[in-house]
C-alpha cells in the first residue's frame, strides 16, 4: 500500500509524463512544419514512449489500489528556433526528468516502499539513456553546424528511429 506521500508524488509525476508527450509531439509537427521529417519521426517515437511511461505510472497506481487524479496539462511550445535548439530543449526536459525520478526514488527509499523503489528503477535506467541519445545527437548537430547537406543526412538518420514497445506488460517492467 503507498503512502498518501507517496501516491501523490506519483500521482504528479504521471502528470508530467503526459505534458512530455504532448512536447515530444509538438517537436513533431515543428519538425514536420519545416520538411524536416526524419526529425519528425524522431519526437514522434519519442512521443510513443512518453505515453508508455505515462501508462506505466498509471497502471502502477492502479495496482497499489490508487485512484489517477489527472490534472491539467501545461501546452507545450510549438515553435523552436532550430533543430539543434530542439534537442537541446528535449536534453533540458529530460534532466529535469531525471531529477524528477531521483526525487521519486528518494521519497521510495525515505517511506521505505521497496515496491515502488523496484519499481522507479526502471525509469532510473531509462532517464540514463535518455539524456545519452540526446547528448549525441546534439554533438552531431554542432558537428553540421549550417551545414545543409549535412543536416539532411542527420535527418535521414533520425528517420530511421522506430518505436518499441517495452517487452514486459507488467507494470513495473
Amino acid at each position: 500500500m503507498l503512502s498518501k506521500k507517496m501516491s501523490s508524488a506519483l500521482n504528479k509525476h504521471l502528470n508530467i509524463e503526459l505534458y512530455s508527450a504532448q512536447l515530444y509531439l509538438s517537436m513533431s509537427s515543428y519538425a514536420n512544419s519545416i520538411g524536416l521529417k526524419g526529425a519528425a519521426n524522431w519526437f514522434m517515437v519519442q512521443y510513443q514512449e512518453e505515453m508508455v511511461h505515462f501508462m506505466k505510472f498509471y497502471m502502477y497506481l492502479n495496482s497499489q489500489g490508487e485512484c489517477v487524479s489527472l490534472g491539467p496539462v501545461e501546452a507545450p511550445p510549438n515553435n523552436f528556433p532550430s533543430l539543434l535548439g530542439m534537442f537541446e530543449a528535449t536534453l533540458k526536459h529530460e534532466t529535469f526528468i531525471t531529477s524528477c525520478i531521483n526525487e521519486l526514488s528518494e521519497l521510495a527509499v525515505k517511506e521505505k516502499d521497496h515496491a515502488s523503489r523496484i519499481f522507479l528503477q526502471w525509469f532510473v535506467t531509462e532517464q540514463i539513456e535518455e539524456e545519452e541519445n540526446d547528448r549525441e545527437i546534439i554533438g552531431k548537430l554542432k558537428l553540421v553546424g549550417d551545414n545543409g547537406y549535412g543536416l539532411l543526412l542527420l535527418d535521414n538518420e533520425l528517420g530511421t528511429r522506430v518505436f518499441t514497445p517495452p517487452a514486459a506488460a507488467a507494470p513495473g517492467a
